[in-house]
């Protein structure tokens, strides 16, 4: 009986001590990495959200697993100050001299006292191989996001990337506090979610439900996209109401809070490209608002390609695919007219999402007819839903990853998922239903997509929320 006393003492102080930590705990959202405005393999951003009358932070690091604790220069903070939601900060310091590819720890300090540690992953240089996480239409607060998150993190990627839908459903403040940082920032690895954004950075382009809400009256915490990642400025800018980025509806008090707290974020991280490792990554925003007809952006798009000279590799990532198979959203090939681009910028593989499964192209060159047909979400309406884009294409069915590991053409991937409710399962077992330019398709599970490099190989695995193997394929150059 005095033992049994004993542990129920013991049980209730744990419960107390967490729930005491919990309470006390002073971040919004917890620390997580990020690639930065200028990626390097010798330096990353850390970022965290804390009340706005929280201050007085330090945040210290090791490079080397014994060496000593130095600090970063002082942390920055931008103020986020929107209707509906209290004021608060999203704080950042850089992480430099850090060794490329090597684990590093850090500490977070408020007023003198540890709040947070966590290991880091440095990135890669050129001549090191690497491994990314791929997955998209991820915060859905769903049983198979959580579980996918634990997936991700042990996969023990580099980085991971998101092409689109990064949270639902209206790229929220008060969705990413649900739905987003408690299950890719938690403490433990669980059903529940992993530490996966302390550990590693995570890229992210835009998709609909990222930026597509934009009456700021209505709904004053959305574009939360443009306040949370710190990733590169480097692309075409646009400006508003033109033929890249849609005009806003917002009361001046509203479009104030919004420019404040975005800055230079907002019109510049729609598109950017960035490198790692021996690839280079061209991000772009494929909301069926953007005109894709825009030479303006065409010619971007090509001389960021053409930039990648050093590039072994080149990958682009975007949200809406282009060859899609499903059911689903099969109306919206908008993208399709960057093709012959990507074509004659040498892209290896096309990653994206919006289309809740899984489904991997034969390589393919297209070429389209003329513009297409746009297409508005109803009659007379002025906006945008999509373009029908008819053309040609051209298939290498010779290609296996297995024995013939060099494609002649594109292999576009649609890893769309990554938690959402699953898109047209009915047509997983129904290859007649599927498009002649499709090769794989799997559309009754969740999975996510894990890439390895090696140089001048490439090896792609699809893994199901259960751990299975869904698909495989490598190519060699």
């Amino acid at each position: 009986m005095k033992h049994t006393l004993v542990l129920l003492l013991l049980i209730s102080q744990m419960i107390l001590t967490q729930t005491c930590s919990a309470q006390d705990e002073p971040f919004i959202a917890r620390p997580y990495l990020q690639i930065g405005r200028t990626p390097s393999p010798e330096t990353l951003q850390l970022l965290w959200h804390a009340p706005e009358t929280s201050n007085d932070w330090t945040v210290e690091y090791q490079v080397d697993a014994n060496g000593s604790w130095k600090k970063t220069a002082m942390p920055t903070s931008i103020r986020v100050a929107v209707a509906g939601i209290e004021p608060h900060r999203v704080f950042q310091t850089a992480l430099t001299g850090l060794t490329p590819g090597n684990k590093f720890n850090y500490r977070v300090l408020k007023a003198g006292k540890v709040v947070f540690t966590a290991e880091g992953q440095a990135s890669k240089k050129a001549d090191q191989p690497y491994r990314f996480v791929a997955f998209a239409d991820i915060g859905a607060e769903t049983s198979a996001q959580k579980k996918l998150a634990s997936r991700a993190y042990l996969a023990k990627p580099d980085f991971v990337v998101v092409p689109g839908d990064i949270v639902y459903e209206r790229g929220l403040i008060s969705e990413y506090r649900s739905r987003f940082w408690p299950i890719y920032n938690a403490n433990q690895v669980d059903t529940t979610g992993a530490p996966l954004l302390r550990s590693v950075p995570m890229i992210v382009a835009p998709g609909n439900h990222d930026t597509d809400t934009r009456d700021l009256d209505k709904y004053p915490d959305a574009l939360a996209y443009y306040y949370y990642w710190n990733q590169p400025l480097n692309g075409i800018t646009g400006t508003e109401g033109g033929p890249l980025v849609p005009t806003m509806t917002a009361s001046a008090e509203n479009r104030k809070a919004f420019t404040d707290a975005a800055g230079e974020a907002y019109l510049k991280m729609s598109n950017y490209s960035f490198d790692y490792g021996n690839a280079h990554w061209t991000v772009i925003d494929s909301n069926p608002y953007v005109d894709f007809t825009d030479k303006a952006l065409q010619d971007w798009i090509a001389a960021d390609l053409a930039s990648a000279k050093e590039a072994t590799w080149r990958f682009v990532m975007f949200h809406h695919p282009g060859f899609n198979s499903a059911r689903e959203h099969y109306e919206q090939q908008h993208t399709r007219l960057l093709s012959p681009i990507f074509e004659a910028g040498k892209v290896d593989v096309v990653f994206t999402g919006h289309v809740h499964n899984y489904q991997r192209s034969f390589p393919l060159t297209f070429v389209p007819d003329k513009k297409g047909v746009l297409l508005v979400s109803s009659m007379g309406a002025k906006m945008a839903r999509g373009r029908v884009v008819n053309g040609q294409w051209k298939l290498d069915k010779s290609f296996n990853g297995k024995t013939n590991t060099n494609p002649r053409g594109i292999i576009y991937l649609v890893t769309g998922a990554g938690g959402q409710t699953l898109y047209n399962p009915e047509q997983n077992n129904d290859p007649d239903s599927w498009q002649r330019f499709t090769d794989k398709f799997f559309s009754n599970v969740h999975s996510l997509t894990v890439a390895d490099v090696d140089g001048k190989n490439l090896t792609i695995r699809q893994i199901d929320v259960n751990g299975k193997e869904l698909d495989s394929f490598k190519v060699t150059k």
